[in-house]
Formats: structure tokens, sequence, C-alpha cells
């Protein structure tokens, strides 16, 4: 039986995969703009190509390509009727390349851009997007555990997290981070942010995305410091040049269809 992804970070570091859809997106199979999943059920083996691609590279986990596959996302290009099937072909499609080479499956779930933290309902709302993801996964895996990223409300990371753990699977969460001094929404601190979201039952906290290597390492190392002998931290950076003036590579006039100049070079990264 292949060890889980506590017992790899027992022993030290363990090296994922990340960048789907921005990959898919400039060889023409992913919308830039809306940037959702369609992909899974539309061009199933570009999918696992690009899967096999990342194993090949020395990726030790494989995420299900489910970022933005909830179905109040995928109602915005017209999709809501295949949340179920793409979140199963998902998990399906990854777990055949990861048996390829002894990786380990991430069951993906990100942001709904449902979360309001001024509406009282919002956060059964929410709950209910993340139980139905999860839910599909489980069906069609399950995965081996849970990622679920891009937050920038620590409300919303700790629905998740609470959804997430009901299922009894390894939870991994991350935030993201727009602006410098890093944030979260609710004025929490990164260091604040990842004690939280431990002390909820976190396995794995972190942060991803929006942020190159140089702006996004001071976040997790603080992370670190706030949570150090207690969970392991994640650090999932763009590999993009970002800078402390602009540290969301989305927020410039780059994003989508000119950031290839602001790409980092292998050994630069």
């Amino acid at each position: 039986m292949s060890r889980g992804i506590l017992e790899r970070l027992a022993d030290g570091p363990v090296l994922g995969d990340g960048g789907y859809l921005l990959e898919l997106e400039k060889r023409g199979y992913v919308q830039a703009g809306p940037f959702t999943p369609e992909v899974v059920v539309e061009h199933p083996d570009a999918l696992a190509q690009l899967h096999r691609e990342f194993l090949r590279a020395g990726a030790e986990v494989l995420q299900t390509m489910t970022f933005y596959a909830s179905d109040d996302k995928l109602a915005t290009v017209g999709m809501e009727g295949t949340v179920d099937e793409i979140n199963r072909s998902a998990v399906r499609i990854a777990r055949e390349v990861a048996s390829e080479g002894g990786a380990l499956v991430a069951g993906n779930l990100s942001l709904t851009w449902a979360y309001d933290p001024g509406d009282a309902g919002s956060p059964d709302h929410v709950r209910g997007l993340f139980d139905r993801q999860l839910q599909d996964q489980l069906n069609a895996g399950p995965p081996d555990f849970w990622i679920g990223e891009t937050f920038s409300f620590l409300g919303e990371a700790l629905l998740f997290v609470e959804r997430a753990k009901a299922t009894g699977l390894p939870v991994m969460v991350t935030m993201s981070f727009e602006r410098l001094p890093a944030k979260v929404y609710e004025g929490d601190t990164p260091g604040d942010a990842a004690r939280r979201l431990a002390d909820a039952g976190a396995d794995i906290v972190g942060v991803n995305c929006l942020n190159g290597p140089t702006q996004q390492l001071p976040i997790a190392r603080e992370m670190v410091d706030a949570v150090r002998g207690s969970v392991p931290v994640a650090s999932q950076p763009v590999a993009y040049a970002t800078s402390n003036e602009e540290p969301d590579f989305t927020a410039g006039d780059a994003f989508p269809f000119a950031l290839t100049p602001m790409t980092l070079a292998r050994g630069e990264l």
C-alpha cells in the first residue's frame, strides 16, 4: 500500500504539481478568463498527457483538475449540468496516471466566489458547494487527500476544512495573498491564519498561487514559524516573476495573454 501524504512529509519535503489551467490554456484547451475545467470531459486525453508530464518531471502528487469545478462557477459558462461528471472524471484520470509512477492523488477544491461574510446564508450555500464536489470525488476514488486552495477569505477556508475533515481524509488548505504586507481579507496575518486553520483541524496549511517565489517564500516562512512542530507548511508559488509592488501576477495588464516575458526559467526557479 502506498504511503500517504503525512507519512511522506514525515520524511521531508514532497513535490507537487500545479498550473493546470494556465498550461492547458496555452495549449488551446481552456478558455482564458473564466478558466473553468470543462477540458476534463471535452479533452480528457490532453489532461492525462499533462498529468503524465508532471509525473515524469518528478511530481509526487497529482491534483485533480477540479479547480473552479463547483456548480456556481460552472454555471457562469453554461456548464452547470456537468459538475458531477467533471469531478468524478477528473479523479479517475488523475488516478490512472498516478498509478504509473506511485504518485498520490489530491482531490482539489478552490474558492467558490460565493462566500460573502455579510450574508448570513452564504456559509451554508458554500458548504453545499463543497459537499457536492467532495462527495463526487469520493464516489470516483477516493483521492488520497484533499487540497483546498486559493482562498482569500479565511472564513471560506475554514468552511472547506470543516467539510473536508468530515470525510476522514487528510486535509491541506492554502491561502492566497494579493498585496504586501500579506493579510487575508478579514485582516489576519499569514501566521495567524495558519494557526487558525491548524487549530480547525487542517493537517497541512500554507500559501499558494498569485505570487512568484521571491514574494511567497517570506509568507511561507512566517507560517512555518507560526505552526512549527504542529503541522507541515505548503508553498506553491507561480512560475512568474512578480514584485513587491505587484505581488499578484493576475493583477497587471500582462494577465492572461502577455505573461510569457514574466515566466521564470527553470534555473531561476
